[in-house]
C-alpha cells in the first residue's frame, strides 16, 4: 500500500542561487575531531535546473557514521532519480537551532520535500509545521518526531525492537544470573528524544525489567538498574559516562549503550579500569562496519543493526515520486528493519554472526 502526496515539481523559487551564498552559510555541519567545519548545505546531483525536484537532508551530525551513510543513500538516490538534494547537519547531537535554521533555508528555497532526523523531536515541530503550511512535505527519519503525525510519515527501524532484541539477549546470556545483574544504561542526552527513550525502554523489557512510564527514561525502580548517564551519541562520551557510572558502582556486569560509538567509548573505559571481555555484557544498536568489526573481536557482544541506506533512499523516492508506502498495521511509521548480530547466539532470540554482519553493514 502507498499514500499518493502532491509534489509540484520546480517550486523552488528564484532566490535559489542567492541562498548558496547566504542562508545555507548559517548552517556549518560537524567535521571530524581537528577539522575544519564545512558548509552546512551542500548541492548533489546534476542539481540546478528549474522544474528539478529539490529534496532538503537534515541530519544530527556529519561525524557519526550513520548519518554520513544516510547521506550517502540520499545523495544516491538522488542521482538515480535526477533529483537535487541539500544536506545539512548540526555540530553536535541535540543541535537544534541548527536544524531549525536549515528548515527555514529550505522554505526560503522552495523545496519540495524535507528528510529530517530530529535532534529534539518536540522542539523542531514548530519549524516541520512551518514547513508544512508552505506545501513542503516533511518525513521523519530514524526518529519520530513528537507527535509523529507532526511528519507526513516516518521511515525508521523499529528502535524499541532494536533494544528489545538485546536486552532479550543479554538475559538469556546471563540465564539464572540475570536476576542479580548490575546494569549501567549509556542513552544519548537529557533531552529523551524518541529514538533514546524506544532504545532504553526496549531493552528493559527484553531484560525483564518494569520500565514504568514507557515514554520516559529513568522512572525505574529495578534495583538492577544502577544509572544512566548520557553520551551524546559519541566516543569521548560513552567513555566519560562509563567512567561516572563505574565510579558510583564498579561492580557493573552489563552495559546498555545507545550506539556503537558510545559502545566503543564505554569499553576504553572498562578497559581502563581493568575489565575484560568476560567480566561484562556490552550491547549496543546500530550494524555500522566498526561496530560489528568490535562484535567480531569480542568487544561489543550483541549489536542490533539497523539500515540507514534504506531510509534515506525511500525518503528521497517518496518525494520524487510522491509516494509515500504505508506502515504495517499498528505502527505509526514504515519499518525499515532490524537485524540481531552476535557471534554468541542464545536459543529464542534470532540473530545473524559478525561474518554476516559485515557483509550486510554501513560505513
Amino acid at each position: 500500500m502507498v499514500r499518493n502526496i502532491r509534489i509540484a515539481p520546480g517550486r523552488r523559487r528564484t532566490t535559489l542561487l542567492a541562498l548558496g551564498t547566504a542562508a545555507a552559510l548559517m548552517l556549518a555541519a560537524c567535521g571530524g575531531d581537528g577539522d575544519e567545519p564545512t558548509t552546512g548545505a551542500t548541492d548533489g546531483g546534476d542539481g540546478g535546473g528549474d522544474g528539478e525536484v529539490l529534496v532538503g537532508l537534515i541530519t544530527k551530525t556529519e561525524t557519526n557514521p550513520f548519518f554520513v551513510k544516510m547521506k550517502e543513500g540520499a545523495q544516491a538516490k538522488a542521482d538515480e532519480l535526477g533529483v537535487e538534494l541539500q544536506s545539512f547537519a548540526g555540530d553536535f547531537d541535540g543541535d537544534n537551532e541548527a536544524q531549525v535554521q536549515a528548515i527555514e533555508s529550505l522554505i526560503s528555497a522552495g523545496a519540495d520535500g524535507i528528510l529530517i532526523t530530529p535532534s529534539d523531536s518536540a522542539a523542531i515541530v514548530s519549524s516541520t509545521d512551518q514547513a508544512r503550511a508552505a506545501g513542503i512535505t516533511v518525513i521523519a527519519l530514524d526518529t519520530q518526531l513528537d507527535p509523529p503525525d507532526a511528519a507526513d510519515a516516518t521511515f525508521a527501524t523499529d528502535n524499541f525492537r532494536a533494544g528489545e532484541l538485546i536486552g532479550q539477549w543479554a538475559a538469556a546470556t546471563l540465564g539464572d544470573a540475570s536476576a542479580d545483574a548490575e546494569i549501567a544504561m549509556l542513552d544519548l542526552n537529557p533531552n529523551q528524544v524518541s529514538v533514546d527513550v524506544q532504545r532504553d525502554q526496549g531493552f528493559m523489557q527484553g531484560f525483564g525489567i518494569d520500565v514504568g512510564d514507557e515514554t520516559r527514561i529513568g522512572d525505574e525502580d529495578d534495583p538492577r538498574i544502577v544509572g544512566h548517564d548520557s553520551t551524546d551519541g559519541a566516543e569521548e562520551g560513552g567513555r566519560t559516562a562509563m567512567e561516572n557510572l563505574l565510579s558510583a558502582n564498579p561492580d557493573i556486569n552489563v552495559v546498555y549503550t545507545i550506539n556503537e560509538p558510545a559502545a566503543a567509548g564505554a569499553w576504553e573505559a572498562l578497559r581502563a579500569a581493568g575489565k575484560t571481555e568476560d567480566d561484562v555484557i556490552l550491547v549496543s544498536v546500530d550494524g555500522g562496519c566498526p561496530g560489528v568489526e568490535n562484535v567480531e573481536a569480542g568487544i561489543i557482544d550483541a549489536t542490533s543493526m539497523q539500515f540507514p541506506l534504506e531510509m534515506a533512499a525511500l525518503g528521497v523516492e517518496a518525494i520524487a515520486t510522491g509516494e509515500i508506502p504505508e506502515p504495517e498495521e499498528g505502527q505509526d511509521f514504515y519499518n525499515t528493519g532490524v537485524t540481531l548480530i552476535t557471534d554468541a547466539p542464545v536459543e529464542g532470540v534470532e540473530s545473524e554472526d559478525s561474518t554476516w554482519g559485515l557483509d550486510n553493514c554501513w560505513g
